[in-house]
């Protein structure tokens, strides 16, 4: 019980947190939200519980979410919210603290790696290593990134969708848009508020798009739901019926968005890799990619077969742990 603390792997999410530990696999799955009293800044829910309190609270008590667009937006927030999740998962029994592996998007600034890293080690662990999403999402859906072969991965997270074409353990050409389920859940809202003229939060938008919500529609799959807000006119409580068809035209966008960035990272990517993305496929992760047709959407746009991994969910998470013990191997992973 006392002694050498497992290596963790943190996936550090917008929308959720993952944490793997070695030998146990994923432990905890909570949203990354935290309550706070603004009287005395003290933390008062982390977490799930923290979640079902956002939108929802009296004035003294806020419900933040201290990372937006994949990166650390509130930095005292985010390590307490980090120490709570390594406590939770047992570390604090171990006298001599843990290896932590977090994820970051590509393309993050160096302050920005500074601060993920700066975070994991405040909140307790012995030395913090850094991956980019889309490898350790490779990791995680099982693709062997250290062969001399490419390919390609599609992370669609919470804040980010991080896109690049892997080989021999290293990151050949990538892209990351600050484009996620969050700017879907933001269309639906501007959506419905245009159209119904009725107001609604971004947790009954985000509750929609899981039920209804499609990137490639289908002629005969329509489908509805009812959407509970407040009238923009008399103010008063309302409900309408939305329906999929909708909720598609809402997310044009973003969707749009993706597929650019899909595109672009295929245009700069070396003509031999190209050939071995032919033959492998794409392969899409995060909680994005559970979206209904977003794969058949990319499959339809590049030509190319794309494939959701088997829990896209996890992948990230399983990633991180998973590059803990082949640091030799990934070319670009940091100390």
């Amino acid at each position: 019980m006392f002694g050498l603390a497992p290596d963790i792997g943190i996936d550090l999410g917008t929308a959720t947190v993952l944490v793997y530990v070695k030998g146990k696999g994923i432990v905890l799955k909570e949203p990354s939200v935290v309550a706070v009293n603004r009287d005395d800044n003290k933390v008062i829910a982390v977490g799930e519980e923290a979640r079902r309190m956002l939108g929802r609270t009296p004035g003294n008590i806020i419900a933040v979410r201290p990372l937006r667009e994949g990166v650390i937006a509130d930095y005292d927030v985010t390590e307490r919210m980090l120490r709570y999740f390594l406590e939770k998962c047992g570390c604090r029994r171990f006298v001599l603290r843990p290896r932590v592996m977090v994820c970051i998007p590509t393309g993050v600034t160096s302050v920005e790696e500074r601060a993920v890293r700066q975070a994991a080690i405040q909140a307790g662990a012995r030395q913090a290593f850094l991956i980019e999403e889309p490898m350790a999402a490779a990791l995680g859906a099982g693709i062997d990134v250290s062969e001399a072969s490419g390919s390609m991965v599609i992370d669609i997270g919470g804040g980010t969708t991080d896109i690049a074409v892997l080989s021999l353990g290293g990151i050949v050409c990538s892209t990351s848009t600050r484009i996620g389920g969050d700017k879907f859940d933001e269309a639906i809202v501007r959506y419905v508020r245009r159209e119904f003229n009725l107001i609604i939060g971004e947790r009954s938008a985000e509750e929609l798009k899981i039920e209804i919500g499609t990137a490639y529609p289908a002629n005969n799959s329509e489908r509805a739901a009812a959407i509970r807000g407040r009238d923009l006119v008399s103010g008063l409580p309302r409900s309408v019926m939305v329906t999929s068809r909708q909720v598609w035209e809402a997310i044009q966008e973003p969707l749009e968005a993706i597929v650019a960035a899909v595109k672009g990272v295929l245009e700069r990517t070396p003509p031999e890799l190209a050939a071995d993305i032919v033959d492998k496929g794409i392969v899409m992760t995060g909680g994005g990619s559970l979206l209904e047709g977003i794969d058949k959407l990319i499959a339809r746009e590049t030509g190319l077969p794309v494939y959701v991994a088997e829990d896209p969910v996890s992948c990230v998470a399983l990633g991180t742990g998973r590059a803990l013990g082949m640091l030799h191997v990934l070319a670009r992973s940091r100390n």
